[in-house]
């Protein structure tokens, strides 16, 4: 690349790079820079400017966003921004600086970003130092052909996986592992499984060297991505080409990619802090452009909301609305599906950092035209104490339900006493949801997730086992509601790894026969262990990355999850789009949901005792089969009564305490249940399908 390139005053609409043949304009924000350069580089290796650009605040300056345009630039280039900061910049977080700063810091909105000369530890305390990340000028995507409809919530299930580590491990056998390729490769698998949506862990770019100084010690990286600095530019660890503009091709590819296989895409994304860490973390970019705006802060302090050293203040118009350009780039430019908010209580946090009647910032996001019709998915908490689950602002939010997962686990587990909160569960959550006329789909349930223990490991260990972290145990939540059976970990006793597998089978049945939004976690398919360290966000490497040859050796629960998937996506009425009543249909003359006893009363619910569950669904449609399902938690056999039917049998599908293929029965293969009884195993799940003749 040549220069020096002629310029033009540029526009202050829109923020980051924009290109075109003609001319590239680069806008940012800073009302506190007494000056502002450009500076572009020739490539990745450089270490010296290219060219840099002074901006004259009288023609390249508007309402303080700066800006230029620079003709026929090249796609590809890099470029940063150099700011000048005035001594005791007022309400600052850099306020605690002497003399003027002068910094160079990575564009926060730019499409694409290298990360090759980033060294966390030498910038930390050093803000004058350079920052190592800089921004590439991106191709505009190709808008000839428009993105399909967002893919939403209705009958949705829901495949939370790492996009690096569902194929670094060896025995993936894609050609490029721990790629956006990668994960393409894969796609078979996701469309076999019957999964409808990805939800990606952050893939929004992120410092992997953002990470305390004993895990680092350990050569450990941040892993799960929780640690962005560029929100709206795909990470470049997950790319071919790590360095070079095509980066946003590759994500694009594996969006239309999935897409192709009528799967939705979710991201995760982290909209509550960054990688800038305390104020003594580095400077990257917004502490440097906006230090007396962008996060909460009290006379240069940063306030923590979030456990992750700095907050962003969510709820100031300007930071507000930059927030929303970048979730509007990944539905505009890429056509993802939707997104799930990590520590969205941090959303309902005013700029003095108390939380609002009615905040603006996730109104902005539901009634944003440019994300119209894409899920939103509240993690409903923050790490200050904030809990919104069931009340999260918003009719269009659905949010992860904590309390379904707190529930299951302990009924699961054996617990007495839960029969009532567990069928409200089951039933979508009506006391969280139904008061403020949302529906089922706004509960997202689940029993795993990234953070915590594997479904392997939830029924294999009581205890956490995270020494591999290098912070003594400490991390990670202590309370995790497991349980092992009487031994630690591995076992080869089979009667032990007997009942686990049982239980992770009644897990999945549960959940997949539960109103509302499934979401499994990537790899609790085929027991997918993480030795007991149920916070791995540290460990890229084969603690955390799907082992391949799991789908050989525990193919008997692949299949089990795989035909689960398919029952309830042949089964309408376990993801209806409102919630059960129990009153009688007059056509069919039953209700929409029975709840039983073992000899078809009343179900118990104040029994202190019980852990016997037992409910008749009916079919949305007279096309649909009813189901029958019981539910047995306790240590014992119970002989249950099945509800008697006219002109048909009811045929066993499930029974969580046989093994495969015995475990579930494809429908060709079901023979009538003709006893008026059935004998329901202890610690088990059964389910019937209702057939004519």
């Amino acid at each position: 690349m040549t220069g020096p390139f002629m310029t033009e005053a540029g526009s202050h609409q829109p923020p980051g790079a924009s290109w075109s043949p003609a001319s590239t304009n680069f806008c940012v924000y800073s009302r506190q820079a007494s000056s502002v350069e450009l500076l572009l580089y020739a490539d990745a290796d450089a270490s010296t400017p290219l060219q840099v650009i002074r901006l004259d605040p009288r023609t390249n300056r508007s309402f303080f966003f700066w800006h230029v345009a620079v003709r026929e630039l090249p796609v590809g280039m890099l470029y940063n921004w150099r700011v000048t900061l005035p001594e005791g910049v007022p309400g600052s977080v850099l306020a605690g600086a002497t003399g003027p700063l002068q910094l160079e810091v990575l564009d926060p909105l730019c499409r694409a970003v290298s990360d090759r000369h980033w060294d966390r530890r030498a910038t930390a305390g050093a803000p004058g130092s350079a920052p190592g990340l800089r921004g590439i000028v991106t191709r505009p995507p190709d808008r000839s052909t428009a993105h399909p409809p967002p893919r939403s919530l209705d009958n949705a299930i829901i495949y939370e996986l790492h996009v690096g580590g569902f194929t670094r491990h060896p025995s993936s056998g894609v050609s490029q592992p721990g790629t956006w390729a990668g994960l393409i490769e894969k796609i078979p698998y996701l469309r076999d499984l019957g999964i409808t949506h990805v939800q990606l862990l952050p893939v929004a770019a992120f410092d992997e060297q953002d990470v305390p100084d004993p895990v680092a010690a350990r050569g450990l990286r941040n892993y799960w991505g929780y640690a962005p600095h560029s929100l709206c530019s795909p990470h470049p660890g997950y790319s071919r080409n790590r360095d070079q503009a095509s980066q946003t091709e590759e994500f694009r590819a594996l969006v239309q990619a999935l897409h192709a296989a009528d799967i939705g895409v979710i991201l995760d994304v982290v909209l509550n802090h960054t990688a800038e860490g305390s104020e003594h973390g580095p400077v990257i970019n917004c502490k440097g452009l906006m230090p007396d705006i962008f996060y909460h802060h009290d006379q240069g302090v940063l306030r923590d909301y979030t456990g992750c050293g700095n907050t962003i203040n969510c709820n100031h118009p300007l930071v507000m609305q930059m927030l929303l350009r970048t979730l509007e780039v990944w539905v505009g430019d890429y056509g993802v599906d939707g997104f799930r908010f990590d520590l969205a209580s941090v959303f309902v946090r005013g700029e003095d950092g108390e939380p609002l009647a009615h905040p603006p910032f996730p109104a902005a996001i539901e009634f944003s035209p440019g994300l119209a019709g894409v899920a939103l998915i509240a993690e409903a908490w923050d790490a200050a104490g904030l809990y919104h689950v069931g009340n999260f602002p918003g009719v269009a939010w659905s949010e992860w339900n904590g309390p379904y997962r707190d529930v299951l686990r302990r009924f699961l587990r054996g617990d007495p006493g839960l029969a009532g909160e567990v069928a409200t569960r089951l039933a979508g959550s009506s006391d969280l949801y139904q008061a403020s006329d949302r529906t089922p789909a706004s509960s997202i349930n689940y029993i795993t997730c990234h953070d915590g223990f594997t479904l392997n490991d939830l029924v294999s260990y009581r205890d956490k086992h995270n020494e591999a972290n290098g912070e003594d145990n400490r991390d990670g939540w202590a309370h995790n509601d497991s349980w092992n059976f009487g031994t630690e970990g591995d076992t080869l006793d089979e009667g032990v790894v007997r009942q686990r597998r049982q239980d992770v089978r009644n897990a999945f049945a549960l959940l997949l026969l539960s109103q509302g939004v499934p979401m499994l976690l990537a790899g609790d398919e085929v027991l997918r262990t993480q030795r007991g360290n149920n916070n791995a966000w540290c460990q890229d490497n084969e603690i955390s990355w799907f082992d391949w040859r799991l789908t050989e050796s525990n193919g008997d629960m692949l299949r089990f999850v795989r035909e689960m998937i398919a029952l309830r996506r042949r089964h309408p009425s376990l993801s209806r789009r409102e919630f059960l009543t129990g009153n009688i249909d007059p056509a069919r003359g039953i209700a929409d949901i029975c709840w039983y006893d073992a000899e078809l009363g009343p179900a118990q619910w104040d029994d202190p005792e019980t852990r016997f569950l037992a409910f008749r669904l009916a079919g949305l449609t007279a096309d649909e089969a009813d189901l029958h399902v019981l539910i047995n938690m306790s240590a014992e056999v119970v002989r249950a009564d099945l509800p008697p039917v006219a002109d048909g049998y009811w045929h066993v599908a499930v029974d969580t305490e046989m093994e495969s293929p015995d475990d579930i029965i494809t429908p060709e293969t079901q023979i009538p249940w003709t006893q008026p009884q059935y004998l329901c195993p202890a610690r088990s799940v059964v389910v019937f399908e209702f057939r004519q003749g």
